[in-house]
C-alpha cells in the first residue's frame, strides 16, 4: 500500500506547485524603455545621465553597483554620505528602497521626489542598469 501512496504523494506535490505558480501569475518584465520615458519626465530634471554633470542631483550614470555618495564633485547630505558604512553599494536593491520613499527611507536627504509604484521603480531601476 505504501508503494502506491508514493506516486500519488508526488503528484500531488507537483499539482501543487503547479497551482501555485499559476495564482502567483506572472512577474513584471522590466521594461528599460518605460523607464527611461519615466525617467525622463520626472528624474532628469534634477539629474544627469552624463559623465560628470551634476545638476541639484548627482549624475546617474554608471549608478548601479556604484558605491554610495560616490560622485566627485556633488555635495552630499551627510545622511546620505553616512549610508556608505551600511548600504555600500546602489545596488537594485538600495534603489529599490531608496526610490520608494527617499525622505522617509532616510531623512535629511535632498531627494524629494519618490516612485511608490512598484513597477515604475523597477522599470526606471532597468533603465538606470543600461548607463553604462
Amino acid at each position: 500500500m505504501q508503494t502506491q501512496d508514493r506516486p500519488r504523494s508526488g503528484l500531488l506535490a507537483a499539482l501543487g506547485l503547479a497551482a501555485c505558480t499559476l495564482l502567483a501569475g506572472p512577474a513584471h518584465a522590466t521594461d528599460a524603455a518605460a523607464g527611461k520615458v519615466l525617467f525622463d519626465k520626472t528624474c532628469a530634471n534634477c539629474h544627469s545621465v552624463d559623465v560628470g554633470v551634476n545638476k541639484v542631483g548627482p549624475t546617474l550614470f554608471d549608478i548601479v553597483n556604484r558605491p554610495i555618495a560616490s560622485v566627485h564633485g556633488y555635495d552630499y547630505s551627510k545622511n546620505l554620505l553616512s549610508m556608505r558604512k551600511s548600504w555600500k553599494l546602489w545596488d537594485e536593491k538600495h534603489l529599490d528602497t531608496y526610490l520608494t520613499q527617499p525622505r522617509e527611507v532616510l531623512h535629511g536627504v535632498k531627494m524629494f521626489f519618490a516612485v511608490p509604484d512598484a513597477t515604475d521603480r523597477a522599470d526606471v531601476i532597468a533603465y538606470l542598469n543600461t548607463l553604462k
